[in-house]
């Protein structure tokens, strides 16, 4: 092998590698909340909120209802920022490119991070807009990074689950945090070490990912980073001119013929950007309610008891690891049918597409096992609730970024992936009022809004069947076809 492709496997390698870290220890730790809150709670935070209420048999118990819900509504709008401000963050992206958009994540992530280890007991509301700018600088890692999947050709769908399952997995970084609490280093000293890190989010920006794009399909001889540029020609062309400035690559590859692409306003009306956002929405919401609701529904389940309370939070971190484990399995799924021959006159799209229908179909019957799991208030089942929830949310999300890749153009992915995190994010809001609802008119019980939750789950499954129905019509309309040119 020739030393110029050893340096851009080796540099794609460090590429991978590098940002599979990045996603793993950093990107979505907001949705670690759960481990967060107990040390919050430890710490002080909105104690002033609990008040001394009369319990059964007229004993006095201390009632920290309205602690939970500054603690939920601090999640609520957390989760909502992640998502909305995706499409604000998609059009960055496609506008602008790879750097700027890290730069951006960066300073927002720092921020986040400084915040929360200036918060005190005292001063408590910073967290909340401390940890919506943990939630939009750690999406704008995975946002970017998922383009690296473009550099691995016929394994693109893995590695783009594979980076989303990773982010799911980074919440038990709280976990982490949690750990490191107990064993008495500070919550401030945990924050000013996340902050220190951005130095190497710097550096990764610079010299390991494009200025602009990694364009898909990949042109030969493709190199980036510090020299980025098309080909081997190029580079020796810009070192003849002694320009040691990146050269970057144009946003698509010219090196293939033009193909007539989908407008942006085709993509947003399609049949399938409006049933994959049905798809998102109802089993976000699910899952956002749960991580939100930990906590209090720990509390109730174990009448109050700290040590199984914190017990099953570590749990339920724990299991949040594997989610960099389960992710590749939904890629694997969706990328099954590479390498295989296409049936005669198949296109590359309609065979993705056809492969992600089981993807659609599993994450959407994982969703309700989960909701069914969790709607039962048996404390040993919740173990794998844990489970099935790690399970369905690496699916989700890695599911989601394929998706979109797969079914609308590439030029178009920043801003469609954007507007369907966006549009989800306003339909997650419903998340507070349900937790109003159960903290309130149904007294802590939230067995109705749970059934109600899971029967909501069901319309998931519309999105795989009208994908499959696509796939088998197109599939009639060229049988038809080819039938027809035979006869004539």
């Amino acid at each position: 092998m020739p030393a110029l492709e050893k340096s851009l496997v080796a540099r794609r390698c460090l590429t991978f590698a590098t940002g599979l870290v990045e996603c793993l220890c950093f990107a979505g730790a907001v949705f670690g909340w759960a481990s967060l809150v107990f040390v919050l709670k430890e710490e002080g935070y909105f104690s002033s909120l609990c008040v001394n209420a009369t319990g059964v048999n007229s004993t006095q118990v201390l009632d920290c209802s309205r602690q939970d819900e500054q603690f939920s509504l601090i999640f609520t709008i957390a989760s909502f920022m992640n998502n909305f401000l995706t499409l604000p963050n998609g059009f960055l992206f496609d506008r602008f490119g790879t750097t700027v958009a890290r730069l951006f994540g960066i300073c927002l992530y720092t921020i986040g991070t400084l915040m929360v280890a200036f918060s005190t007991s005292v001063l408590p509301n910073l967290l909340f807009p401390a940890l919506s700018l943990l939630a939009v600088g750690g999406i704008l890692f995975l946002m970017t990074n998922m383009q690296v999947g473009n550099l691995f050709g016929s394994h693109r769908s893995t590695i783009i689950t594979l980076y989303n399952g990773a982010f799911d997995s980074s919440s038990a970084l709280f976990l982490v945090i949690k750990l490191l609490h107990e064993s008495g280093i500070s919550l401030r000293a945990s924050f000013l070490f996340l902050s220190a890190c951005s130095g190497i989010h710097l550096l990764r920006t610079f010299f390991l990912l494009p200025r602009k794009f990694i364009p898909y399909p990949l042109p030969d001889r493709y190199t980036y980073g510090i020299t980025c540029s098309k080909s081997e020609t190029l580079s020796s062309e810009v070192a003849a001119n002694g320009n040691s400035q990146m050269t970057e690559e144009t946003p698509l590859n010219k090196n293939v013929p033009v193909k007539q692409e989908k407008s942006f306003r085709e993509c947003l009306l399609s049949r399938f950007f409006m049933w994959h956002l049905l798809w998102l929405s109802v089993m976000q919401l699910r899952h956002y309610l749960f991580i939100g609701t930990l906590n209090p529904m720990l509390q109730r389940l174990t009448a109050g008891e700290s040590s199984l309370v914190s017990q099953y939070t570590n749990a339920f971190a724990i299991t949040q690891l594997c989610g960099v484990l389960c992710a590749p399995w939904n890629g694997l799924i969706m990328d099954r049918h590479k390498g295989k021959p296409r049936p005669a006159g198949e296109t590359e799209q309609e065979s993705d597409l056809r492969a992600s229908v089981l993807s659609l179909f599993l994450t959407a019957l994982q969703c309700v096992l989960f909701s069914v799991c969790a709607s039962t208030p048996y404390l040993p089942l919740q173990y794998l609730t844990f489970i099935l929830q790690v399970l369905n949310r690496s699916f989700l999300y890695g599911g989601n970024a394929a998706f979109i890749s797969v079914a609308f153009p590439s030029c178009h992915f920043g801003k469609l992936y954007g507007l369907v995190m966006a549009l989800s994010a306003v339909f997650s809001l419903l998340q507070y009022p349900c937790f109003a609802l159960v903290k309130g008119a149904l007294d802590g019980d939230p067995l109705y809004v749970n059934v109600g939750l899971t029967v909501l789950s069901l319309l998931a499954f519309i999105h795989p069947l009208s994908v499959y129905l696509h796939c088998r019509r197109v599939s009639s309309q060229r049988a038809t076809s080819k039938a027809i040119s035979a006869s004539s």
